[in-house]
């Protein structure tokens, strides 16, 4: 399935209870086992994880050779964290994978295109629960070179307030303003070791 296949929900399960079916642009996710098992059921963004069933969430991020970091800064229309700074994330959606899910979202969210030759999975973790709610992702760390154009005008969605290239000392300057999405603090002894 493409991903604007995709985006156009087709009931593949006949016991959901909603209706959801009919609205456009719904975001599709397959659902893995814990351990990362394949379920063959799909689960749709916005309803309520099935206790057993995780799905994949990338993050994304994108370094040139002087060191710098391009973060983004949510939109202020954005739900959750309205104008924090974060690296390029989102969930992987149903068909493709990691690496699939990593460069389609970094195109979206900052109109990067990356070439996955370019990239490499720092670690994966499993969360079970996050900010008190059940959170049920497997979680990818990308860390891709690229030293090409940032503009966010060529980005395909409106996620994204601003982008930037910041180096270690500035993102750790918005993390202790509290500008960064604290969940993201893994930066330091992880991806810019």
């Amino acid at each position: 399935m493409t991903v604007s296949e995709n985006k156009l929900w087709k009931s593949l399960n006949a016991d959901l209870e909603d209706d959801t079916h009919a609205v456009p642009d719904m975001e599709v996710w397959d659902l893995y086992s814990e351990n990362r098992e394949l379920l063959g059921k799909d689960h749709i963004r916005g309803n309520r994880l099935p206790e057993d069933g995780y799905h994949l969430v990338v993050h994304v991020w994108i370094r040139n050779t002087k060191g710098e970091y391009l973060i983004s800064q949510r939109s202020a229309n954005r739900p959750t964290f309205p104008l924090i700074w974060e690296c390029v994330d989102g969930s992987v959606l149903k068909g493709e994978d990691s690496l699939q899910g990593a460069v389609r979202e970094a195109k979206e969210e900052a109109g990067v295109d990356l070439l996955p030759e370019n990239g490499h999975i720092v670690f994966s973790n499993t969360i079970k629960k996050e900010f008190g709610k059940i959170a049920n992702k497997i979680v990818d760390v990308w860390l891709f070179e690229y030293n090409g154009e940032a503009d966010l005008s060529s980005a395909t969605t409106d996620e994204a307030a601003q982008i930037a290239w910041l180096n270690r000392s500035q993102i750790k300057e918005l993390f202790r303003k509290k500008m960064f999405l604290d969940t993201l603090e893994y930066f330091f002894t992880e991806v810019d070791k």
